[in-house]
């Protein structure tokens, strides 16, 4: 796998929302709605929030579920020295999504995903998210009853998840194009890159498979608890297929996957490893049956599906 790129690499920041294609619109505003997140309706479709008040997600009508587009944000002085990166590793510029914003640039990576590069925010984080634990002293109770657990709401996108045919030209792409480096990698199987400017351990990853697709969302929740409970708020809501509870291995997040009404999915997760601006992570390549979780349920067969295959 790819190393991580020098420091002359220019790189963006962060992810600052994705677009999905639905066949259903009303399904879509179900889901996410149970799901914790905000929907409200927009032009020609779905505008998704997480509790920080960011749009992290557009959902767009279409026959069948795919990305639409994927769109990074970066500093201000950097967006033309990206471009000339990009243009450099191989990519053709093109025109903006017809329903996007249309600022920045355009261009196809490899595996034909759209993408966009923007002058915007830094949504990822500086430092950690803080982790909420509640201490409970002796003679006191620990937990509520089940009927007062509050409504789980993910405070932000952590991170998304990419089918590839090839997961290493995928690695060698974001590196030399947007400047996301290494984090750890599985043989040729998965990897999880970072962003150099304070990042959760993966901000954007990849799984192989035998085209491209859509594999899943991450939201970041508090503690481990809303992990769990979120898994339940799913359950109820007529959402149980999926994986988990458990914890990773590499990003050493709890997690709970919930299977969406078009066979990908949508990820609680809680207390992932962060890189700090400036840090080195120590980029590992590591066996598959001792590097995706370190406890939960067994993988079901629909995880490693490829919908869009």
């Amino acid at each position: 796998m790819a190393a991580n790129r020098d420091s002359k690499t220019v790189a963006v920041h962060s992810i600052d929302h994705f677009a999905l294609n639905v066949p259903s619109l009303s399904e879509a505003g179900y889901f996410f709605t149970a799901f914790g997140l905000d929907v409200t309706p927009a032009a020609e479709g779905l505008d998704i929030r997480a509790g920080d008040g960011h749009r992290w997600a557009r959902m767009l009508p279409a026959d069948r579920k795919s990305l639409a587009y994927l769109s990074f944000n970066c500093f201000d002085g950097d967006l033309t020295a990206i471009e000339r990166q990009v243009i450099a590793a191989g990519a053709t510029l093109c025109p903006a999504h017809v329903r996007s914003d249309g600022q920045g640039f355009w261009f196809y990576d490899p595996d034909g995903n759209l993408i966009q590069v923007r002058v915007g925010p830094k949504t990822s984080p500086n430092e950690k998210t803080s982790v909420v634990h509640t201490d409970v002293a002796a003679d006191a109770r620990g937990s509520c009853m089940r009927s007062e657990v509050k409504t789980v709401r993910p405070r932000r996108l952590s991170h998304v998840l990419l089918f590839t045919p090839d997961t290493r030209r995928a690695v060698s792409f974001y590196g030399a194009a947007l400047g996301l480096r290494l984090s750890d990698c599985s043989a040729d199987i998965i990897a999880f890159t970072h962003a150099p400017h304070g990042s959760d351990h993966h901000l954007l990853a990849f799984v192989k498979s035998s085209a491209r697709g859509w594999h899943h969302v991450a939201w970041d929740v508090a503690n481990v608890n809303e992990v769990g409970a979120g898994a339940s708020q799913m359950a109820a809501a007529g959402f149980k297929a999926g994986w988990g509870t458990g914890r990773h291995v590499l990003g050493s997040n709890y997690f709970h996957y919930v299977r969406d009404p078009w066979g990908s999915f949508s990820e609680y997760s809680a207390d992932m490893d962060f890189v700090s601006a400036g840090s080195v992570w120590p980029t590992g390549d590591f066996q598959p049956e001792d590097s995706l979780y370190q406890w939960g349920p067994d993988v079901p067969d629909y995880f490693i599906r490829n919908t869009e295959a």
